[in-house]
C-alpha cells in the first residue's frame, strides 16, 4: 500500500457531452434514442445500504448507479463474476476507477496486492479451497474495489463464498455501517478463514505421505512433487497477506479508519501471520520428506544392486566350478583321443606298457588340474 496519497485519477472513460445542435422548427421531431443499460449478465448481486441496512436491491448496474446518485450517504455493494470489459469500463466511468486497476481486474492470475488510486483501494486476493475427493487445493481469484461510497467485488473463481460474507455483514448492521472499508475487512476475514480447512487438509496429506514414504508405497515421489507444487502456490497466495493487512494498518491515522475496524483488521493480521507460518512450515516439512524419500530410495537401490552383485558373484562361482570340472574331464578325453588315432607309425602304439602309461598320464593331468583349481578357489 502506498503511504502517500496519489492525486485523484482523471476520468478517462467519460465522453464529453456534445452541444445540442440547433434544430429548425419541425412539425414532428422523432423521439431521441434511449441508450440501453449495460449488460448485467455477470452481476451476481447488488445492494444499496444506509446505516448498515439494505434499502434496495437493484437488478442492473444502471439502476444501481441511478439509486446511488439519488440517495446521498448510501453505499453500493456490487458483486460481479468474470465481468466483460464493457461492464468494467462502465464501472470505471461511474466510480472513477483507475485504468490500471481495471486492466488488472480484467485479467486473472494476478499476484495478491494492495494499491491505492486516489481515494479508491484496489485489492487482489487469492482464495483457496481444499477438495477432499481429489485431495488437492484449488485456487480462486478475487479483486476488490473500495471507494468512498462503493465496494465492488470481481470474482475469477468459485471461492470465496461472498454470499455468506454479505449475509454476515447484513446480520451485523453496526459493523456494516462503518462503510466500504468494513466490507473489505469482511472479505479479507473470509479469505483468511477459508485457508484454515486448506491448512488442515494439507497437514493431513503430509502425514499420509510420511506414512507412505516409510511404507515404500509406489508413486509416493509423484505425490510429494504434486503436493509441493500446491504448497508453493498456497504460499504465493498467503505470503502477501501480511503485507496487505500491514498496509491497511499503516494507513489507519492518515485515512481516518474507524477504531473498532482497526481492531478487526489487527485480528485478521494475526490470523494471516499464523497461516503464513503454517504454510512455510509445510514447505520445510515437504523438503525434509523429499530428502528422506530420496535417501530411502537410494538405500533400496543399493540393496537391489547388492543383491544383484551377490547373485552375479554366485553365478561366477558356479561357472568357475563347472569350467574347472570340464577342464579336468577334458584332459583324459584329449589323451584318449590322441591314442585312439589309427596310424601305423605312432610312438608307444605297439609298446606293452603303452596302456598303463596312457592311464597314468590321464590321471597325472587330472590331478594337476585339480590341485591348480583348488589353490585358486575355483573348486
Amino acid at each position: 500500500m502506498s503511504e502517500h496519497r496519489r492525486p485523484r485519477a482523471p476520468r478517462p472513460f467519460r465522453k464529453p457531452t456534445k452541444p445540442a445542435p440547433t434544430v429548425d422548427p419541425a412539425p414532428a421531431a422523432p423521439s431521441p434514442t434511449v441508450r440501453p443499460a449495460p449488460s448485467d449478465v455477470s452481476m451476481v448481486t447488488a445492494g444499496l445500504y444506509e446505516q448498515g441496512h439494505r434499502t434496495s436491491t437493484p437488478g442492473t448496474l444502471g439502476e444501481t448507479f441511478r439509486e446511488l446518485r439519488e440517495t446521498p450517504g448510501s453505499m453500493a455493494w456490487i458483486g460481479l463474476h468474470r465481468p466483460s470489459p464493457a461492464e468494467l469500463y462502465t464501472l470505471g466511468e461511474e466510480f472513477n476507477l483507475h485504468p490500471l486497476a481495471i486492466e488488472d481486474a480484467l485479467e486473472a492470475h494476478q499476484r495478491p496486492k494492495l494499491e491505492r488510486y486516489g481515494d479508491t483501494l484496489f485489492t487482489v486476493l487469492r482464495a483457496a479451497q481444499y477438495v477432499d475427493a481429489a485431495e488437492e487445493v484449488r485456487f480462486g481469484e478475487l479483486h476488490v474495489f473500495v471507494g468512498p461510497d462503493f465496494a465492488i467485488t470481481v470474482r475469477h473463481g468459485a471461492a470465496p463464498d461472498l454470499t455468506a460474507v454479505r449475509r454476515r455483514m447484513e446480520d451485523n448492521p453496526e459493523l456494516l455501517a462503518r462503510g466500504p472499508e468494513a466490507v473489505l475487512y469482511a472479505i479479507l476475514d473470509a479469505v483468511v478463514d477459508g485457508y484454515a480447512p486448506v491448512v488442515a487438509g494439507v497437514a493431513n496429506d503430509i502425514d499420509e505421505i510420511e506414512t507412505q514414504v516409510f511404507g515404500n508405497t509406489p508413486g509416493v515421489s509423484r505425490r510429494i512433487y504434486e503436493l509441493s507444487r500446491e504448497v508453493v502456490e498456497f504460499q504465493r497466495a498467503t505470503r502477501p497477506l501480511t503485507e496487505i493487512v500491514g498496509g491497511l494498518c499503516a494507513g489507519f491515522e492518515k485515512y481516518s479508519i474507524d477504531e473498532e475496524l482497526q481492531r478487526y483488521l489487527r485480528d485478521v493480521a494475526d490470523h494471516a501471520t499464523h497461516i503464513t507460518d503454517r504454510v512455510d512450515g509445510f514447505k520445510q516439512a515437504l523438503a525434509e520428506v523429499l530428502t528422506v524419500n530420496a535417501t530411502l530410495v537410494g538405500q533400496q537401490q543399493n540393496e537391489e544392486m547388492k543383491a544383484l552383485t551377490e547373485a552375479g558373484h554366485a553365478q561366477n562361482e558356479e561357472i568357475k566350478k563347472i569350467s574347472s570340472w570340464a577342464a579336468i574331464l577334458f584332459a583324459p578325453t584329449l589323451v584318449g583321443t590322441i591314442y585312439g588315432m589309427n596310424f601305423d607309425n605312432m610312438p608307444e602304439l605297439h609298446w606293452a606298457g603303452g596302456y598303463p602309461y596312457a592311464i597314468l598320464l590321464m590321471a597325472a593331468v587330472c590331478v594337476s588340474l585339480y590341485i591348480i583349481f583348488k589353490k585358486r578357489n575355483w573348486l
